[in-house]
């Protein structure tokens, strides 16, 4: 017989005044599962993971919560305020039964000693504090929403390979496709008001989500058919018994119901950033350029050039100076030495991630059109505010709408529909993707695909930069920034050849005579091969993913009758997708034996 669940979230209902945002929510989780919530901007996801927490009430349903089973919630926004310092934080939340040595190893994972003031925390600092809160109990329950949030690279990372220590129960809000990818095995979708869930990771999410928005589609087309029949029935069919006609007329009554309640899907934001004249043919050209704030070296002798076009990613942890470098390579802060020389005819629009562009007392519309009109300069061209703002997601009756109540997203999308109005050739984007659902993220990466100018972009997503980059500077500490071709995992993979062409370069190097041993050493597998069997295993579960899909694909009964060609790229793909795994397999077997000896 199959254990209960620890929590059991059943047909929740939560109304905001006088609308609804669930109605008929449900959320189950067992012991172990690690599920993913994904939803909308605004679609109610924190609400529902407040709910699961115990934090907030409900209108209606019921919730069940095993007893003597333990949890713990990672709020979006921790507050730390009452407490002396991070240590008195973290240890607050520990349970009669929990050990304080596990606070001192997340505080020294975090980069934290835990006497830092609450006063002083940074954003991701203050994030950093709340991970440790969270997890420092081990609970039986873990709720995360958007735990990656103001987190650098090496921290998300090091996130991930926490949780997955882990053997708790949890239920994950992100937007970070990568982070979801790695850590998902269930998926529940939160959907105007009503959940559904999948069974199976985030890789298959998408495209089930797909198909189940085009199958309601279709049967809203159909819906609209039947009431066509049954009003051309009620006009010229009329003449039957009167008690069938009473109860034929009720129905159409309720069909034309069902239509008036039926909820569309969520459109798209129309992204598209409007075309300035073409810059010159170089946009910034940096030679031997160094920057030190006293006795630190934030950048030392950084010869790098910047082509009309490219797609230059920056990457590094937080404290790394990403920002300065960035100030440098617009001319915006001068060099300690070396030269910064900036193109001919640029028109720079700035993505700032700090949002102080947003003054929280303005109105939506007022953010938009500047107060002076309810117009929008659209490049050169006006607009009226209620439909630009339709582009971007919101709806007229948020045209009042002051800043400060926004969403996370909601401001998100509001920073870009203003950044996109202006024309430009040179987009700089400071953590773009911050709180941006995935729909959004996924045009943000189009439009940036489209774009003719050129793009510099700040990002701690993985996913974001190996879609939008191609090429990536990243900080290798101590003032040293190298670039590299393609995205994020383009430069995880160069930066491994180097390392291991440094280490051979090193044991290369002439050593004393030493006396001879009396049995040379068996030869072990080289820092190369190593890095190999590293990359390999990592690719063998990739393919494995994109062999699911591939699969997903052609389990449909009617795609090669409805798509014949897209039945025979499936096929051709499936066949090579198994070459390649069954390459990589044979190869990573062999390493193994040459490493075991």
């Amino acid at each position: 017989m199959a254990s209960p669940p620890v929590l059991l979230l059943d047909n929740i209902s939560v109304t905001l005044g006088s609308v609804p945002l669930l109605g008929g929510a449900a959320l189950s989780v067992g012991a172990g599962e690690r599920i993913c919530l994904v939803g909308r901007n605004g679609s109610g996801k924190s609400t529902l993971l407040k709910i699961a927490s115990g934090e907030i009430a409900f209108d209606g349903g019921s919730r069940f919560f095993q007893p003597g089973a333990t949890m713990r919630y990672l709020p979006q926004e921790p507050d730390l305020s009452t407490y002396a310092d991070v240590m008195d934080y973290v240890v607050a939340g520990l349970g009669a039964n929990d050990d304080e040595y596990r606070v001192r190893y997340l505080l020294g994972e975090l980069g934290l000693t835990g006497a830092e003031k609450p006063a002083n925390l940074s954003g991701g600092e203050a994030r950093r504090a709340a991970l440790a809160r969270t997890l420092a109990p081990s609970p039986d329950l873990l709720l995360l929403d958007e735990p990656t949030n103001h987190l650098d690279l090496p921290a998300i990372e090091w996130l991930e390979s926490e949780l997955k220590s882990l053997s708790s129960g949890m239920v994950l809000i992100s937007h970070d496709r990568r982070f979801l990818e790695n850590l998902s095995r269930a998926m529940v979708w939160l959907d105007r008001g009503t959940t559904r869930r999948l069974d199976k990771s985030f890789a298959h999410f998408e495209t089930w989500r797909d198909e189940v928005l085009e199958q309601e589609e279709q049967d809203f087309h159909k819906l609209g058919r039947k009431i066509a029949r049954e009003e051309d029935w009620l006009r010229y069919g009329v003449t039957a018994r009167r008690k069938r006609n009473v109860k034929r007329l009720a129905g159409l009554q309720s069909l034309r119901a069902q239509k008036r309640d039926y909820t569309h899907k969520l459109g798209l934001a129309k992204m598209a950033a409007l075309d300035a004249a073409t810059s010159g043919k170089i946009v910034a050209d940096l030679e031997g350029v160094s920057k030190s704030f006293g006795d630190r070296l934030i950048v030392g002798d950084l010869t790098l050039r910047v082509l009309r076009g490219d797609r230059l990613g920056i990457v590094g942890p937080n404290g790394a100076g990403k920002s300065t470098l960035l100030k440098m390579i617009l001319g915006q802060l001068a060099p300690d030495s070396g030269a910064v020389k900036l193109g001919t005819a640029l028109e720079v629009v700035t993505l700032d991630q700090s949002r102080a562009v947003l003054d929280p007392a303005n109105t939506l519309a007022d953010t938009l059109t500047g107060g002076k009109s309810d117009q929008v300069v659209v490049g050169n061209q006006p607009r009226h505010v209620i439909g630009y703002m339709k582009d971007f997601l919101f709806k007229p009756e948020q045209a009042r709408t002051p800043v400060g109540t926004l969403s996370g997203g909601e401001r998100g999308r509001l920073l870009l529909a203003v950044a996109l109005a202006k024309p430009s050739n040179l987009l700089v984007l400071d953590e773009p993707t911050n709180d941006l659902d995935l729909e959004t993220l996924d045009l943000l990466q189009e439009m940036l695909g489209e774009y003719p100018g050129t793009v510099i972009v700040v990002s701690h997503d993985r996913d974001f930069l190996d879609r939008v980059a191609s090429s990536t500077l990243a900080a290798e500490g101590q003032g040293r920034w190298v670039e590299y071709a393609g995205g994020y995992a383009d430069m995880l993979a160069q930066r491994g050849e180097a390392a291991a062409v440094e280490k051979a370069g090193k044991k290369a190097a002439p050593k004393p005579a030493a006396a001879p041993a009396a049995r040379p050493a068996a030869p072990k597998i080289s820092f190369k091969e190593q890095h190999e069997l590293k990359q390999l295993t990592a690719e063998i579960e990739r393919l494995h993913v994109e062999l699911q899909k591939q699969d997903l694909i052609l389990t449909r009964p009617d795609l090669y009758t409805k798509d014949p060609a897209k039945f025979a790229t499936a096929t051709a793909a499936l066949a090579e997708l198994h070459k390649k795994l069954e390459k990589a397999e044979e190869r990573w077997l062999e390493l193994e034996m040459l490493k075991q000896g």
